[in-house]
């Protein structure tokens, strides 16, 4: 079994979940990427069912509640407020919010940026296998000046709800 799930349990991640998680760690060190690396928010799912990995949403308390979220997600916000202010107990919160720190977290955010910043944070701190999930819950802004109709966690149909 590979270094990346050591943790987990082999029954509970497939060959192909498995090799998932080790292509995000190659592509990120051959990027010189600060994290373990980012996954599509299909497999950061698929890996969430499996048992394998822990999806902490990033995002304001407000965004949180009010624009939806995946049921069962931790929410430590990496910034607050309207201005999004940075939390700087951020890496201490999700510390405390997670029971095994050596499985997999997958970070998610609105587009995948504020996620990449604190997949870096808590990557820095001593969290060893901290993923982004790409496109984030809304996706990038279209040309249209809207999110959600090209990528993102909704637009891919998986499982969120709102408040």
């Amino acid at each position: 079994m590979s270094a990346v799930l050591a943790s987990t349990s082999p029954a509970a991640i497939s060959a192909e979940l498995q090799q998932a998680l080790d292509e995000a760690r190659r592509v990120a060190r051959l990027d010189g990427v600060p994290f373990a690396g980012s996954l599509p928010p299909k497999t950061a799912w698929a890996l969430v069912q499996a048992g394998a990995a822990r999806l902490v949403d990033v995002r304001s308390v407000e965004e949180y509640r009010f624009v939806g979220h995946v049921p069962g997600t931790l929410n430590v916000p990496w910034a607050t407020g309207t201005s999004l202010t940075r939390n700087p107990r951020f890496v201490r919160e999700l510390e405390a919010k997670l029971a095994d720190k050596e499985q997999p977290v997958l970070l998610l955010c609105r587009s995948g940026k504020r996620s990449a910043l604190a997949a870096e944070a808590a990557t820095r701190a001593g969290l060893p296998q901290v993923f982004n999930v790409l496109e984030g819950f809304e996706g990038e802004i279209d040309a249209y000046g809207q999110r959600g109709h090209g990528d993102g966690w909704r637009f891919h149909g998986l499982p969120w709800q709102q408040d």
